[in-house]
């Protein structure tokens, strides 16, 4: 199993650009019963998968593990085939969450079906999955190591208590990054970010579901049911940052190449960006503060009507046997949503590979676990709001 493999997270951790996906989908969900939402009835179609072994799953780009010596070939997932005798349709189309978004939501919303049987979409994307009633609950006996192995960080989030509805592909956490090295000390605290010695190094994500969380926790606020008031407490505290000359300017994942070079000393970032960058540079460090980081996730759903909803449960149950999540691990250096596959790891007879159940970026120690939570999403009635301020302090 390969070590540091470089990822295609820029392109995963999205940005929401202007309103983006964001305006369509408040127009949509108004208040109350939104004109698109589909009830629980109308949500299940014929499940074919008995008859015909297939399914469609639509991912993003690098986002499973390949061969070295041919990157069309997927290991786990052609283990996968074999093993059950169902062809797998991979089709690496998700680039942007909202772009996503737009391609399917006018079969969902019409009833229709959209010719995949899972999907990966981060989880705030996810909750308007769940919101508008176009994702389909899972049936939990047909996945028994779902049930025995994801972690209990991930197991309950708000938008999908249970978690009925969704499965965590991978998680990843939202934290600081920074040179070690350059900076001279430790940044144990989001309010280190400044410090008069970082004015203009520093960089925050651009995006609004990206970057609130952080700085909510910052201010001592309980994420997982934070309130519009602590959001423009955040707004008031980075417009200040901005005309003060501290934030040198709002990101996507090209904080990397800032970081890198050394123009930016300190940033938010995302742990599996981290991994990769320390791979050239031990220097770079990733912190949870010690008011705690935000833990989110891409996660796997099975939109409504899907042909092979089985066959799609029995995929989702397939990553998550140990020794399959643990080579997942070992490849894309995500926070991994199986802690028992840290075992796995462990025992490999190669170094490089072992000494990856070591690293807390991929295996939470305790007291990184202690500081992580999951945001309570942005909700349709909120989204239009917040949008608009935030992206006029970004310069979206």
């Amino acid at each position: 199993m390969p070590v540091n493999r470089k990822t295609s997270s820029p392109s995963r951790r999205s940005l929401l650009r202007a309103l983006g996906g964001g305006a369509a989908l408040g127009a949509l969900a108004g208040c109350g019963v939104p004109a698109a939402y589909v009830g629980p009835g109308d949500r299940s179609g014929t499940d074919v998968s008995a008859m015909d072994k297939r399914l469609t799953w639509a991912n993003w780009p690098l986002y499973i593990d390949t061969d070295d010596d041919d990157t069309t070939s997927r290991p786990t997932l052609e283990a996968f085939e074999k093993r059950t005798g169902i062809s797998v349709d991979y089709i690496e189309e998700i680039n942007d969450n909202d772009e996503f978004f737009g391609k399917i939501s006018p079969s969902l919303m019409n009833h229709q079906r959209t010719g995949r049987d899972l999907i990966v979409i981060s989880d705030w994307m996810c909750a308007r999955f769940v919101r508008l009633g176009w994702v389909q609950e899972m049936d939990r006996a047909e996945q028994p190591n779902v049930t025995k192995y994801l972690d209990p960080l991930l197991s309950s989030p708000a938008f999908d208590p249970g978690r009925k509805s969704s499965v965590p592909w991978q998680s990843g956490i939202t934290g600081i990054a920074y040179n070690r090295r350059k900076v001279g000390r430790e940044i144990k605290h989001v309010s280190d970010l400044w410090a008069d010695d970082l004015k203009g190094r520093v960089t925050l994500l651009s995006g609004l579901d990206e970057a609130f969380a952080l700085l909510m926790q910052g201010n001592g606020v309980d994420i997982t049911k934070w309130k519009a008031d602590d959001f423009h407490q955040v707004c008031d505290q980075v417009e200040k940052h901005v005309r003060g000359g501290r934030i040198r300017r709002f990101t996507g994942n090209d904080y990397i190449k800032d970081l890198s070079s050394g123009d930016v000393l300190a940033c938010q970032a995302y742990s599996g960006d981290v991994i990769q960058l320390q791979a050239d540079d031990p220097d770079i460090r990733f912190v949870v503060p010690e008011e705690g980081a935000e833990l989110w996730a891409e996660s796997l759903m099975i939109p409504n009507l899907a042909r092979h909803k089985a066959n799609a449960e029995k995929l989702i149950d397939y990553y998550y046997e140990p020794e399959v999540a643990a080579e997942l691990a070992a490849w894309v250096n995500y926070v991994c949503p199986v802690p028992a596959a840290q075992g796995v790891l462990a025992s490999s007879k190669d170094k490089d590979t072992a000494v990856l159940a070591e690293d807390p970026l991929i295996f939470p120690d305790a007291t990184m676990r202690k500081r992580l939570a999951i945001a309570r999403d942005i909700t349709s009635t909120e989204r239009t709001e917040f949008a608009k301020r935030w992206n006029a302090i970004a310069g979206l």
